[in-house]
């Protein structure tokens, strides 16, 4: 059975669709932007956490995140596409069938942390198969995000991201960006999170 406090929760957003004018024309594409807006707001939540050691504000916005699920459950529960507790047995099924080191009979020991992250790709790429190898990659992500996704699949599948002759400035940019994603993840580092600390830094 579900937390009475999600139950609860659900209950609202099922009165609000109801009931609220604004709330009962909200569709699936009409509630992206704040999906959006929503995901950001947290990220900074979690940056201002970090240097101020006060998580209240992530606890606020995660709950401004679960209204963005909820509603969009329940959107689809009306359509009788699925419901909240199809997306938590889906969510629960994927993490168990993910983690066979944890749930199944893969011997744990010796694994760190990058061990289990190839053990999760292998699993993945096993349930996708025969899929294109930019299969799943948000194309709106961030550029920074999105190059280190698509090289990091690029890599996985065996295929070199070789360099292309730029046609003009931009493209000879876009190649210099590229190079640098490829760097850091050389490196070990997350190009999106060095360059919004290196930004902050200047503010």
């Amino acid at each position: 059975m579900a937390d009475p406090a999600v139950e609860e929760f659900v209950a609202v957003m099922r009165r609000l669709r109801a009931e609220c004018p604004w709330k009962r024309e909200q569709t699936h594409r009409s509630l992206v932007r704040y999906l959006l807006e929503e995901t950001y707001e947290a990220v900074d939540a979690i940056d201002a956490g970090e240097v101020s050691g006060d998580w209240s504000h992530l606890a606020e916005e995660l709950g401004d995140l679960l209204l963005q699920v909820v509603f969009h459950a329940v959107v689809a529960e009306e359509r009788g596409d699925f419901d909240l507790d199809d997306v938590a047995r889906g969510i629960t099924a994927k993490m168990v069938r993910r983690n066979p080191h944890v749930f199944g009979d893969v011997d744990a020991a010796g694994l760190d942390a990058d061990a289990v992250n190839d053990l999760w790709q292998q699993v993945k790429a096993g349930e996708k198969a025969d899929r294109p190898v930019d299969d799943g990659i948000p194309t709106a992500l961030p550029a920074l995000l999105y190059a280190d996704k698509v090289l990091d699949r690029l890599e996985r599948a065996g295929t070199p991201a070789d360099p292309v002759d730029p046609t003009d400035a931009s493209a000879a940019l876009g190649e210099r960006l590229l190079a640098l994603v490829a760097e850091a993840r050389q490196a070990g580092v997350d190009p999106e999170q060095a360059l919004r600390d290196a930004v902050r830094e200047r503010l």
